[in-house]
């Protein structure tokens, strides 16, 4: 049986993320891109190219290859009301309601979608794959990939505000009859 392999590659930089605020559908920061090297030449023949619907991840899913495929699935978390917000505004605001959000996966003070419920996403989405063998490239966004993880490790959902993920990072997954989360050494490239 051939296995499943998933690269999760986390949007490049927007303004929203360097100011701390929840996103908006805004583009990537160009003076942070700019400074980078080029990305993802490792994966531009990995003919099953994937990006949320917003617009940061299908400009990075344009740096990775042509023709991305978008996936509602990959969507970012749903923050409600709390779209272009800052956490420091919210700390002065609402800082009930942004730490009950913390503390209660099941908690959406903001009106959207809660960690429980980006999570169950993520989780069902990971599911399809499951039968779906050949390697996959996904970009997509910090909290989707917090719920991949949690998915594949099994972690309690109560995890998720504890894991950091950086723009441009890279997520190994692979399925051969049960998820497992990889890392690779620096300087090697990914194998197939």
């Amino acid at each position: 049986m051939q296995a499943t392999r998933l690269t999760l590659i986390c949007h490049a930089r927007t303004a929203a993320q360097k100011d701390a605020r929840f996103g908006l559908d805004e583009p990537l920061d160009a003076g942070w891109l700019a400074t980078r090297a080029e990305i993802g030449h490792e994966y531009r023949n990995v003919r099953r190219l994937l990006c949320g619907p917003e617009l940061r991840t299908r400009q990075t899913a344009a740096l990775l290859g042509d023709d991305p495929q978008v996936v509602q699935a990959l969507a970012d978390c749903d923050f409600g009301r709390w779209r272009g917000m800052s956490v420091d505004e919210l700390l002065k605001t609402e800082p009930e309601c942004l730490q009950a959000w913390r503390d209660d996966p099941d908690a959406a003070p903001h009106g959207g979608e809660s960690v429980s419920g980006i999570c169950r996403r993520v989780g069902d989405w990971l599911t399809t794959l499951q039968h779906t063998p050949g390697h996959w490239l996904a970009v997509t966004h910090p909290f989707v990939i917090r719920a991949a993880l949690l998915n594949v490790l099994g972690c309690p959902l109560g995890m998720f505000h504890r894991i950091d993920i950086e723009s441009l990072s890279v997520t190994e997954l692979r399925f051969n009859g049960v998820w497992r989360f990889r890392t690779q050494g620096p300087g090697r490239e990914p194998q197939a």
